[in-house]
Protein backbone atom coordinates (compact mmCIF):
# COMPACT_ATOMS: atom_id res chain seq x y z
CA UNK A 1 0.00 0.00 0.00
CA UNK A 2 3.21 2.24 1.01
CA UNK A 3 4.05 2.08 -2.59
CA UNK A 4 0.70 2.44 -4.43
CA UNK A 5 0.56 5.62 -1.98
CA UNK A 6 3.33 7.28 -3.00
CA UNK A 7 3.14 6.46 -7.07
CA UNK A 8 -0.20 7.53 -6.92
CA UNK A 9 0.87 11.11 -4.74
CA UNK A 10 3.68 11.75 -6.97
CA UNK A 11 1.23 10.96 -10.24
CA UNK A 12 -0.73 14.23 -8.67
CA UNK A 13 1.98 16.06 -7.76
CA UNK A 14 3.84 18.09 -10.42
CA UNK A 15 7.41 19.07 -9.27
CA UNK A 16 9.13 20.44 -12.10
CA UNK A 17 11.35 23.49 -11.87
CA UNK A 18 14.23 24.75 -14.33
CA UNK A 19 16.37 22.23 -15.58
CA UNK A 20 19.80 21.66 -17.61
CA UNK A 21 17.48 19.07 -20.02
CA UNK A 22 13.85 17.92 -20.22
CA UNK A 23 14.31 14.10 -20.86
CA UNK A 24 11.79 12.20 -22.88
CA UNK A 25 11.13 8.81 -21.91
CA UNK A 26 10.38 5.95 -24.59
CA UNK A 27 7.50 4.41 -26.11
CA UNK A 28 6.27 2.88 -28.82
CA UNK A 29 6.79 4.59 -32.12
CA UNK A 30 5.32 3.25 -35.86
CA UNK A 31 7.53 3.48 -38.74
CA UNK A 32 9.26 6.70 -37.68
CA UNK A 33 5.88 8.18 -36.04
CA UNK A 34 5.35 8.21 -32.20
CA UNK A 35 2.29 6.48 -31.56
CA UNK A 36 -0.41 7.35 -28.72
CA UNK A 37 2.05 7.56 -25.93
CA UNK A 38 5.11 8.89 -27.23
CA UNK A 39 3.28 11.54 -28.86
CA UNK A 40 1.61 12.29 -25.28
CA UNK A 41 5.18 12.38 -24.04
CA UNK A 42 6.58 14.62 -26.53
CA UNK A 43 3.69 17.26 -26.34
CA UNK A 44 4.12 17.32 -22.92
CA UNK A 45 7.93 17.83 -23.32
CA UNK A 46 7.08 20.89 -26.01
CA UNK A 47 5.05 22.44 -23.45
CA UNK A 48 7.46 22.85 -20.86
CA UNK A 49 10.48 23.78 -23.27
CA UNK A 50 8.12 26.46 -24.77
CA UNK A 51 7.80 28.11 -21.65
CA UNK A 52 11.59 27.96 -21.19
CA UNK A 53 12.23 25.02 -18.16
CA UNK A 54 15.04 23.73 -19.89
CA UNK A 55 17.35 24.66 -23.60
CA UNK A 56 17.86 21.27 -23.88
CA UNK A 57 16.18 18.06 -24.78
CA UNK A 58 17.20 14.32 -24.75
CA UNK A 59 15.01 11.46 -25.92
CA UNK A 60 15.44 7.93 -25.53
CA UNK A 61 14.81 4.65 -26.56
CA UNK A 62 16.21 1.84 -28.48
CA UNK A 63 13.58 0.17 -31.36
CA UNK A 64 12.26 -3.56 -31.19
CA UNK A 65 13.69 -5.97 -33.54
CA UNK A 66 13.17 -5.58 -36.87
CA UNK A 67 12.10 -1.54 -36.66
CA UNK A 68 13.72 0.78 -39.03
CA UNK A 69 13.39 3.60 -36.35
CA UNK A 70 14.25 4.26 -32.97
CA UNK A 71 12.25 5.84 -30.33
CA UNK A 72 14.88 8.23 -28.98
CA UNK A 73 14.79 8.80 -33.51
CA UNK A 74 11.25 9.01 -34.15
CA UNK A 75 11.02 11.88 -31.05
CA UNK A 76 13.81 13.71 -32.03
CA UNK A 77 11.85 13.88 -35.49
CA UNK A 78 8.38 14.68 -34.19
CA UNK A 79 9.93 17.79 -32.35
CA UNK A 80 12.36 19.21 -35.08
CA UNK A 81 8.94 19.03 -37.21
CA UNK A 82 7.45 21.44 -34.47
CA UNK A 83 10.40 23.98 -34.38
CA UNK A 84 12.83 22.63 -32.08
CA UNK A 85 16.20 22.95 -33.11
CA UNK A 86 18.01 20.00 -33.54
CA UNK A 87 21.12 21.04 -31.73
CA UNK A 88 18.78 21.45 -29.18
CA UNK A 89 18.17 17.74 -29.16
CA UNK A 90 19.95 14.19 -28.46
CA UNK A 91 18.35 11.05 -29.16
CA UNK A 92 19.74 8.70 -26.93
CA UNK A 93 19.02 5.45 -28.67
CA UNK A 94 20.25 2.63 -26.21
CA UNK A 95 17.60 0.57 -23.80
CA UNK A 96 14.47 -0.97 -24.44
CA UNK A 97 13.26 -0.53 -20.62
CA UNK A 98 13.06 2.24 -17.80
CA UNK A 99 17.05 1.16 -16.15
CA UNK A 100 18.77 0.80 -19.28
CA UNK A 101 17.53 3.89 -20.85
CA UNK A 102 18.25 6.28 -18.23
CA UNK A 103 21.69 4.31 -17.85
CA UNK A 104 21.98 4.68 -21.23
CA UNK A 105 21.76 8.84 -20.78
CA UNK A 106 23.96 8.57 -17.82
CA UNK A 107 26.72 7.63 -20.04
CA UNK A 108 25.95 10.03 -23.34
CA UNK A 109 28.31 12.23 -24.38
CA UNK A 110 28.39 15.67 -22.91
CA UNK A 111 26.15 14.35 -20.41
CA UNK A 112 28.09 15.35 -17.49
CA UNK A 113 27.61 18.82 -17.25
CA UNK A 114 23.71 17.83 -16.72
CA UNK A 115 22.46 17.53 -13.28
CA UNK A 116 18.71 18.86 -13.18
CA UNK A 117 16.59 16.99 -15.43
CA UNK A 118 12.97 16.55 -15.94
CA UNK A 119 11.63 13.44 -17.17
CA UNK A 120 8.45 13.53 -19.07
CA UNK A 121 6.53 10.38 -19.20
CA UNK A 122 3.09 8.98 -17.76
CA UNK A 123 2.00 9.96 -14.46
CA UNK A 124 2.29 7.00 -12.56
CA UNK A 125 5.37 5.92 -14.15
CA UNK A 126 7.03 9.43 -12.78
CA UNK A 127 7.85 7.92 -9.47
CA UNK A 128 9.89 5.09 -10.67
CA UNK A 129 11.35 7.02 -13.46
CA UNK A 130 12.66 10.03 -10.99
CA UNK A 131 14.09 7.06 -8.15
CA UNK A 132 16.29 5.18 -11.24
CA UNK A 133 16.60 8.68 -12.35
CA UNK A 134 18.63 10.10 -8.93
CA UNK A 135 20.16 6.75 -8.59
CA UNK A 136 22.36 7.37 -11.50
CA UNK A 137 23.22 10.39 -9.81
CA UNK A 138 20.72 13.13 -11.61
CA UNK A 139 18.32 15.38 -9.61
CA UNK A 140 15.35 14.33 -11.30
CA UNK A 141 11.77 16.04 -11.03
CA UNK A 142 8.88 14.80 -13.44
CA UNK A 143 5.85 16.27 -15.98
CA UNK A 144 3.85 13.92 -16.29
CA UNK A 145 1.50 13.65 -19.19
CA UNK A 146 -2.32 15.52 -19.34
CA UNK A 147 -3.86 14.36 -22.77
CA UNK A 148 -4.01 10.54 -23.97
CA UNK A 149 -4.47 6.89 -22.63
CA UNK A 150 -1.64 7.13 -19.70
CA UNK A 151 -2.96 10.62 -18.44
CA UNK A 152 -4.35 10.07 -15.37
CA UNK A 153 -8.09 10.43 -16.24
CA UNK A 154 -7.45 7.98 -18.81
CA UNK A 155 -4.87 5.54 -17.13
CA UNK A 156 -6.84 3.10 -14.89
CA UNK A 157 -6.32 1.30 -11.37
CA UNK A 158 -4.14 -1.57 -13.27
CA UNK A 159 -1.31 0.86 -14.45
CA UNK A 160 -1.16 2.41 -10.51
CA UNK A 161 -0.92 -1.13 -9.37
CA UNK A 162 1.94 -2.18 -12.01
CA UNK A 163 3.60 0.68 -11.64
CA UNK A 164 3.47 0.46 -7.62
CA UNK A 165 4.84 -3.45 -8.49
CA UNK A 166 7.69 -1.93 -10.67
CA UNK A 167 8.47 0.63 -8.22
CA UNK A 168 8.67 -1.85 -5.52
CA UNK A 169 10.21 -4.37 -7.10
CA UNK A 170 13.21 -1.79 -8.32
CA UNK A 171 13.46 -0.87 -4.32
CA UNK A 172 13.63 -4.07 -3.24
CA UNK A 173 15.66 -5.80 -5.74
CA UNK A 174 17.63 -2.87 -7.40
CA UNK A 175 18.83 -4.02 -10.24
CA UNK A 176 17.88 -7.27 -10.22
CA UNK A 177 14.03 -5.78 -9.79
CA UNK A 178 14.14 -4.65 -13.51
CA UNK A 179 13.76 -7.87 -15.67
CA UNK A 180 10.50 -7.75 -13.31
CA UNK A 181 9.75 -4.62 -12.68
CA UNK A 182 9.31 -3.19 -16.88
CA UNK A 183 7.37 -7.09 -17.30
CA UNK A 184 5.33 -6.54 -14.27
CA UNK A 185 1.21 -6.65 -15.86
Amino acid sequence: LWAMGKTWYTAQNETIRKADAIVVMGAAQLDGRPGEVLEARLKESLRIYEKGFATEIYTLGAGAPGDRFTEAAASKSYLISKGVRAKSITAVAKGRDTYRSIEALSKAEGIKRIKEIIIVTDPYHCLRSMTMANDFGFNATCSPTRVGIASLEEAGFRYLLRESGAYLAYLTLGRRGIHISDHVT
